[in-house]
Protein backbone atom coordinates (compact mmCIF):
# COMPACT_ATOMS: atom_id res chain seq x y z
CA UNK A 1 0.00 0.00 0.00
CA UNK A 2 0.86 3.11 -0.82
CA UNK A 3 1.17 6.02 1.34
CA UNK A 4 -1.04 7.89 -0.45
CA UNK A 5 -3.76 4.91 0.16
CA UNK A 6 -2.75 5.34 3.44
CA UNK A 7 -3.65 8.84 4.07
CA UNK A 8 -6.95 11.06 3.12
CA UNK A 9 -6.08 13.82 0.86
CA UNK A 10 -5.70 17.53 2.48
CA UNK A 11 -9.33 18.94 2.84
CA UNK A 12 -10.16 22.82 2.67
CA UNK A 13 -10.25 24.22 6.32
CA UNK A 14 -12.30 26.99 5.55
CA UNK A 15 -15.79 25.86 3.75
CA UNK A 16 -17.21 27.71 0.55
CA UNK A 17 -19.44 30.19 2.44
CA UNK A 18 -20.62 34.16 1.20
CA UNK A 19 -16.83 35.50 1.68
CA UNK A 20 -15.97 33.60 -1.57
CA UNK A 21 -15.93 34.84 -4.89
CA UNK A 22 -17.95 32.08 -6.81
CA UNK A 23 -19.71 31.52 -10.36
CA UNK A 24 -22.51 29.44 -9.63
CA UNK A 25 -25.18 27.98 -7.30
CA UNK A 26 -24.28 27.05 -3.83
CA UNK A 27 -26.35 23.76 -4.81
CA UNK A 28 -24.29 22.98 -7.72
CA UNK A 29 -23.23 19.58 -7.89
CA UNK A 30 -19.88 19.69 -8.00
CA UNK A 31 -17.24 22.52 -6.59
CA UNK A 32 -14.06 23.38 -7.84
CA UNK A 33 -12.66 25.94 -5.37
CA UNK A 34 -8.71 27.17 -6.98
CA UNK A 35 -6.12 29.07 -5.09
CA UNK A 36 -4.14 31.08 -7.46
CA UNK A 37 -1.99 33.31 -8.14
CA UNK A 38 -1.86 36.57 -10.95
CA UNK A 39 1.44 36.41 -12.23
CA UNK A 40 2.25 32.41 -11.73
CA UNK A 41 2.73 31.18 -15.27
CA UNK A 42 0.94 27.80 -14.10
CA UNK A 43 -2.47 29.97 -13.43
CA UNK A 44 -2.06 31.83 -16.38
CA UNK A 45 -2.41 28.07 -18.02
CA UNK A 46 -5.09 26.68 -16.01
CA UNK A 47 -6.82 29.77 -16.94
CA UNK A 48 -8.33 28.80 -20.08
CA UNK A 49 -8.81 24.89 -18.80
CA UNK A 50 -11.16 26.26 -16.07
CA UNK A 51 -13.19 28.39 -18.88
CA UNK A 52 -13.90 25.56 -20.63
CA UNK A 53 -14.75 23.27 -17.58
CA UNK A 54 -17.36 25.81 -16.62
CA UNK A 55 -18.55 26.34 -20.19
CA UNK A 56 -18.69 22.26 -20.29
CA UNK A 57 -20.54 21.46 -16.90
CA UNK A 58 -22.75 25.17 -16.65
CA UNK A 59 -25.22 25.06 -13.92
CA UNK A 60 -23.56 21.91 -11.99
CA UNK A 61 -20.48 23.45 -11.29
CA UNK A 62 -19.68 26.17 -9.32
CA UNK A 63 -15.83 27.77 -9.19
CA UNK A 64 -14.21 29.36 -6.46
CA UNK A 65 -11.49 31.77 -6.31
CA UNK A 66 -8.68 32.23 -3.62
CA UNK A 67 -6.07 34.37 -3.57
CA UNK A 68 -3.03 32.69 -3.10
CA UNK A 69 -0.02 34.91 -4.22
CA UNK A 70 3.20 33.55 -4.18
CA UNK A 71 4.92 37.09 -3.57
CA UNK A 72 8.79 35.91 -3.28
CA UNK A 73 8.40 35.11 -7.02
CA UNK A 74 5.87 36.95 -8.32
CA UNK A 75 6.35 40.73 -7.03
CA UNK A 76 3.68 41.50 -8.55
CA UNK A 77 1.04 38.65 -7.39
CA UNK A 78 0.29 40.42 -4.04
CA UNK A 79 -1.48 44.02 -5.81
CA UNK A 80 -3.02 41.84 -8.62
CA UNK A 81 -4.73 40.02 -5.73
CA UNK A 82 -6.01 43.16 -3.50
CA UNK A 83 -7.22 44.59 -7.49
CA UNK A 84 -9.17 42.21 -8.04
CA UNK A 85 -10.39 42.13 -4.46
CA UNK A 86 -11.03 46.27 -5.11
CA UNK A 87 -12.88 45.71 -8.11
CA UNK A 88 -15.18 42.57 -6.08
CA UNK A 89 -15.93 45.50 -4.02
CA UNK A 90 -17.03 47.69 -7.19
CA UNK A 91 -19.12 44.02 -7.91
CA UNK A 92 -16.43 43.21 -10.74
CA UNK A 93 -14.35 40.90 -9.34
CA UNK A 94 -14.69 38.39 -11.97
CA UNK A 95 -14.21 41.00 -14.51
CA UNK A 96 -10.73 41.99 -13.01
CA UNK A 97 -9.78 38.13 -12.04
CA UNK A 98 -10.18 37.40 -16.30
CA UNK A 99 -8.07 40.80 -17.36
CA UNK A 100 -5.06 40.07 -15.07
CA UNK A 101 -5.08 36.25 -15.92
CA UNK A 102 -5.35 37.70 -20.10
CA UNK A 103 -2.87 40.18 -19.23
CA UNK A 104 -0.24 38.39 -16.92
CA UNK A 105 2.59 40.27 -18.87
CA UNK A 106 1.47 43.66 -17.13
CA UNK A 107 0.84 43.51 -13.49
CA UNK A 108 2.26 46.46 -12.35
CA UNK A 109 -0.12 49.08 -10.59
CA UNK A 110 -0.63 51.41 -12.96
CA UNK A 111 -1.85 48.46 -15.21
CA UNK A 112 -3.86 47.66 -12.13
CA UNK A 113 -5.56 51.15 -12.67
CA UNK A 114 -6.07 51.24 -15.99
CA UNK A 115 -7.41 47.80 -16.23
CA UNK A 116 -10.11 49.28 -13.15
CA UNK A 117 -10.96 51.79 -15.58
CA UNK A 118 -11.17 50.32 -18.62
CA UNK A 119 -13.46 47.82 -16.99
CA UNK A 120 -16.41 50.69 -15.74
CA UNK A 121 -14.61 51.09 -12.16
CA UNK A 122 -13.32 54.09 -10.05
CA UNK A 123 -10.18 53.63 -11.18
CA UNK A 124 -8.83 56.80 -8.72
CA UNK A 125 -10.80 54.29 -5.93
CA UNK A 126 -8.84 51.62 -6.73
CA UNK A 127 -5.60 53.54 -7.01
CA UNK A 128 -6.04 54.63 -2.99
CA UNK A 129 -6.86 51.30 -2.32
CA UNK A 130 -3.99 49.73 -3.37
CA UNK A 131 -2.36 52.69 -1.93
CA UNK A 132 -3.21 52.14 1.48
CA UNK A 133 -3.71 48.00 1.11
CA UNK A 134 -7.24 48.18 1.87
CA UNK A 135 -7.71 44.31 0.85
CA UNK A 136 -4.48 42.98 2.10
CA UNK A 137 -6.19 41.54 5.07
CA UNK A 138 -8.78 39.61 2.73
CA UNK A 139 -5.65 38.36 1.12
CA UNK A 140 -3.93 37.34 3.82
CA UNK A 141 -6.98 35.15 5.29
CA UNK A 142 -7.04 33.49 1.36
CA UNK A 143 -3.39 33.03 1.74
CA UNK A 144 -3.79 31.59 5.07
CA UNK A 145 -6.69 29.34 4.65
CA UNK A 146 -4.40 28.01 1.67
CA UNK A 147 -1.37 26.69 3.82
CA UNK A 148 -4.18 25.60 6.42
CA UNK A 149 -5.45 23.47 3.92
CA UNK A 150 -2.05 22.02 2.63
CA UNK A 151 -1.23 24.15 -0.43
CA UNK A 152 1.71 24.99 -1.14
CA UNK A 153 2.05 25.72 -5.15
CA UNK A 154 -0.22 27.07 -7.63
CA UNK A 155 -2.86 26.37 -8.91
CA UNK A 156 -4.01 23.94 -6.23
CA UNK A 157 -7.29 22.68 -6.78
CA UNK A 158 -9.96 21.19 -4.20
CA UNK A 159 -12.75 19.47 -5.72
CA UNK A 160 -15.73 19.54 -3.09
CA UNK A 161 -13.80 20.41 0.05
CA UNK A 162 -10.49 17.73 -0.77
CA UNK A 163 -7.35 18.38 -2.44
CA UNK A 164 -7.15 17.33 -6.39
CA UNK A 165 -3.53 15.99 -6.55
CA UNK A 166 -3.91 14.20 -9.95
CA UNK A 167 -3.07 16.25 -13.37
CA UNK A 168 -4.90 19.10 -13.65
CA UNK A 169 -5.05 19.57 -17.82
CA UNK A 170 -8.57 19.47 -19.43
CA UNK A 171 -9.37 15.79 -19.68
CA UNK A 172 -8.33 14.32 -16.33
CA UNK A 173 -9.84 17.08 -14.37
CA UNK A 174 -12.87 17.27 -16.31
CA UNK A 175 -13.22 13.66 -15.44
CA UNK A 176 -12.65 14.22 -11.87
CA UNK A 177 -15.16 16.66 -11.57
CA UNK A 178 -17.68 14.67 -13.53
CA UNK A 179 -17.38 11.87 -11.24
CA UNK A 180 -17.60 14.18 -8.18
CA UNK A 181 -20.91 15.57 -9.48
CA UNK A 182 -22.39 12.02 -10.22
CA UNK A 183 -21.92 11.32 -6.26
CA UNK A 184 -23.70 13.99 -4.52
Amino acid sequence: MSRRDTQAAPQLTLPVGERDHARGAAGAAVTLVEYGDYECPYCGRAYPIVKEIQKRLGRRLRFVFRNFPLRESHPHAQHAAEAAEAAGAQAKFWEMHDRLFERQFALDDDNLVEYAGDLGLDAERVRKELAGRVYEPRVREDFRSGVASGVNGTPTFFVNGVRHDEAWELEPLLATLERAAKVK
